[in-house]
């Protein structure tokens, strides 16, 4: 029988995120490698921001997937699961993996893309336990929405954030 999880279940990995993309369809391998491709050969025009080839940390949970910059822990991108439609090692290069999620407030969907010489299939293997366990959790808890899980999710993350920051601010006023 399954037992669900607790909702403080969190996987957190360091990768190199190499960029995101937006996409024209929401799965399948080819969007993974046209992605890549466009990633290779940046459009002077794109209005992507973020800087590229950064370290960061991937945040899974069975609220979504967050992306935080490594140093600052700032958040970079945050999918809830239900938005995720496909999540693949990259064929050409097996280091490098990414996943496919829709924009929440339109019909828009982007690759997010990263490299990690060690974690690549475990990672791609974890977000697809993870998608599973959140179904299975659904389920279990009579449909949760994934978006107020995500907001309580985050809230606790600040919380803890905030504590310790207080904590610091104590310690430098002594």
């Amino acid at each position: 029988m399954y037992e669900p999880l607790e909702d403080s279940v969190e996987i957190t990995f360091p990768v190199k995120f190499l960029g995101r993309v937006e996409v024209v369809r929401s799965d399948g391998l080819q969007i993974l490698e046209e992605a890549a491709y466009s990633l290779k050969t940046p459009d002077k025009y794109s209005s992507e921001k973020v800087t590229k080839n950064t370290r960061v940390l991937i945040f899974l949970s069975l609220s979504g997937i967050d992306i935080l910059e490594h140093k600052t822990k700032f958040l970079l991108y945050q999918c809830s699961l239900s938005t995720v439609s496909f999540c693949a090692v990259l064929p050409s290069s097996p280091k490098v993996f990414g996943f496919v999620a829709k924009h929440p407030a339109s019909d828009i969907y982007h690759c997010y893309l990263f490299q990690s010489k060690a974690y690549a299939h475990v990672l791609v293997s974890a977000i697809g336990d993870v998608f599973r366990a959140s179904k299975n959790q659904e389920s279990v808890r009579g449909g949760r929405d994934l978006i107020v899980e995500a907001l309580r999710h985050k809230n606790k993350i600040l919380q803890k954030e905030n504590d310790e920051l207080k904590r610091k601010l104590a310690a430098l006023q002594k």
